[in-house]
């Protein structure tokens, strides 16, 4: 449904914009993973069409207030939902539901109805995954970022249990089928995991688990906005050029069109002949304005034939589309690989994309300053060269 796919582009643009460096769990990919189980959740209890649509809305925008901090985000979210679904005039929505579907994932509020029951489980969905223990630690260090405080193993661990056996249960019949057995399974890890620290073993999965917890060693949050708010400017300024330029070009365009159908071919009378030069002056300055305008939006696509060995050696920047398109997926790989491992890479590389992005946009916007100011002359010589003719006349 057209509505639904709306939601989702306009959470996705939510979280990417606004939403702090601290929630690496609560982000898009979590809420991705409940609008996946809300849909099998709706085939397992053959929910109906209007309902399932309101049901889906409510996994998208669910966690959407974590972009104003994680306290009371329910109705956050709920507010976040209101003024998206106001925009959207021509679906009939019931809002309230939706926002009581939203509201019944606070903790400890009990489900009243078949889609709060299907909200309640699917925020649950991690439960069941093979690779839960890696969200698990995911979930761990956003928690460490927010309180600021270090949460030992053996008090997550403890943790765990107590949510997996007292807390939280599935209310759906599907997901007491399908899904408990599931959980039930990385229960048993969780007690393994529990048992073999209480022992002082080490367990087979602490080299993956500190490299998962290597790679969300993330930077500073000041650093992260920084990056994030510049590029997305720089963004930004790049599509106002390209827009532009774009009515440039269609402004020019139409000169040209209506000079060459309407008024050229009534210029080999001599009746008109006062009209030449005017004419040829537009013509001359909007061909020379749509020049200007398709030099500032022309892409330049790197032909280095040595872009491999430069990206090798460091050289070039890998997260340019215009060199890594040069590259077998593997060797890229490869490289992206390398680029997450080294920080002091990583930076390089983002303030270089950031330098060269500045290049490309004092490029852009110099050759559409000379295009207006070139646009605007041409105006003014050729509106005046039909006054004077007119005035000879």
């Amino acid at each position: 449904m057209e509505l639904l796919i709306k939601a989702e582009a306009y959470v996705f643009n939510l979280f990417k914009d606004k939403l702090s460096a601290e929630y690496i769990y609560h982000d898009f990919l979590h809420t991705l993973r409940v609008v996946t189980a809300l849909k099998e959740l709706i085939k397992g209890e053959g929910i109906e069409e209007q309902n399932s649509i309101e049901l889906l809305l409510a996994g998208w925008f669910h966690d959407t207030g974590y972009i104003y901090g994680n306290e009371n985000h329910e109705e956050k979210s709920c507010t976040i939902f209101k003024e998206f679904i106001n925009n959207e005039s021509n679906f009939s929505i019931n809002i309230e539901n939706v926002c009581a579907i939203i509201l019944a994932t606070k903790f400890g509020k009990e489900p009243t109805n078949i889609l709060e029951m299907c909200m309640k489980d699917a925020d649950f969905y991690h439960f069941t995954l093979d690779n839960y223990q890696e969200h698990c630690m995911v979930l761990k260090k956003e928690i460490e970022f927010i309180q600021n405080k270090e949460i030992s193993d053996e008090e997550w661990c403890a943790g765990n249990i107590k949510m997996f056996t007292k807390i939280q249960h599935y209310y759906t019949n599907y997901a007491k089928t399908f899904w408990q057995p599931k959980k039930e399974k990385n229960l048993f890890k969780i007690y393994d995991q529990n048992v073999k620290e209480k022992l002082g073993k080490k367990s087979t999965n602490k080299e993956l688990k500190e490299k998962k917890l290597e790679k969300l060693d993330r930077p500073e949050r000041g650093i992260d906005t920084l990056f994030r708010v510049t590029l997305n400017n720089h963004t930004q300024l790049s599509a106002i050029a390209d827009s532009k330029a774009n009515i440039l070009l269609s402004v020019n365009s139409i000169i040209i069109s209506i000079t060459l159908t309407a008024i050229i071919p009534k210029l080999d009378s001599p009746s008109n002949a006062h009209l030449i030069i005017p004419t040829f002056v537009l013509l001359i300055f909007s061909v020379i304005t749509i020049v200007f305008t398709i030099m500032a939006t022309k892409p330049k696509v790197s032909s280095n034939p040595n872009i491999k060995s430069d990206i090798q050696s460091r050289k070039a920047n890998i997260l340019f589309f215009g060199n890594f398109h040069q590259l077998e997926l593997n060797d890229f790989n490869t490289a992206m690989n390398d680029l997450m491992k080294d920080r002091d890479y990583l930076y390089d590389t983002l303030i270089k994309d950031l330098y060269y992005l500045g290049l490309v946009l004092n490029r852009k916007y110099k050759l559409l300053s000379i295009s207006y100011t070139v646009f605007m002359i041409g105006i003014i010589l050729s509106v005046s060269a039909f006054c004077l003719a007119f005035i000879k006349l």
